[in-house]
């Protein structure tokens, strides 16, 4: 590779088209400007998306579910490095905890950038909701529609996020067999932290009757699954 390979990272077209051996060097480079360009594309693709589904209640709810998301994200990444280090080796693959942070926040970063992309398409979404009113309940299915939607995006888009790196695994652990495994395990491990962080924090899931705030007390019971089991439910009900 040539030194000056890196230096284009500041192009998201670079970094989403990179070959698996480049992305496998900015990561055993320790490239300072890998981490900040991911942690970049989640605050801003993931913030655009945020603010676009918080638009649904208005500006404050806009503005902190633009906060929210990104910081969801950014704590998942955190934890699911520490833990998919330690999957890794057991899986076969031979990764340190710090190349294992860097392969997620890469993952996050693709997923942000796709997020970023579909805010138009949510914003369509949320435009044709009716807004939040007296009659506007958790059991209305325009709210479940607006509520699986906005939530199916986000998990298409971890799913590509990870999926990317697909390439970059089996070029590390010289299988795809191997590679599968590890990636699995990481799509788990996204989906039950990342869920129930996102549950603590609602950057998306919230009560349509009560007021806008950034963090209820009641956002500490219950879970994630529980809430669209029950908006599903709702929805095939009605």
């Amino acid at each position: 590779m040539h030194d000056h390979q890196p230096v284009r990272l500041g192009s998201i077209g670079v970094f989403l088209r990179a070959r698996p051996e480049l992305l496998r060097e900015w990561v055993l480079r320790r490239q300072l400007n890998l981490v900040m360009f991911c942690v970049v594309a989640i605050v801003i693709g993931a913030g655009v998306y945020g603010a676009v589904m918080g638009s649904w209640r208005g500006p404050w709810q806009a503005l902190y579910t633009g906060i929210k998301l990104p910081l969801a994200i950014l704590l998942t990444t955190l934890g699911n490095g520490l833990l998919n280090g330690m999957l890794a080796p057991l899986l076969g693959l031979n990764l340190t905890f710090r190349q294992s942070l860097a392969v997620v926040l890469m993952s996050f970063a693709v997923m942000s950038l796709v997020l970023g992309a579909l805010s138009p398409v949510a914003w369509f979404v949320v435009w044709n909701t009716p807004p939040l009113t007296a009659a506007m309940q958790l059991s209305s299915p325009e709210y479940g529609v607006m509520q699986l939607t906005l939530a199916g995006f986000i998990a298409l888009a971890g799913i590509v996020g990870n999926v990317h790196l697909l390439p970059l695994l089996s070029e590390w652990a010289r299988s795809v067999f191997t590679a599968r495994k590890v990636l699995f395990a990481w799509l788990a491990g996204n989906l039950f932290l990342g869920s129930q962080i996102c549950w603590v924090l609602r950057p998306f899931i919230w009560d349509p009757a009560r007021s806008v705030e950034f963090i209820g007390r009641e956002y500490f019971h219950g879970s994630f699954f529980e809430t669209v089991f029950e908006a599903a439910r709702r929805l095939i009900l009605s």
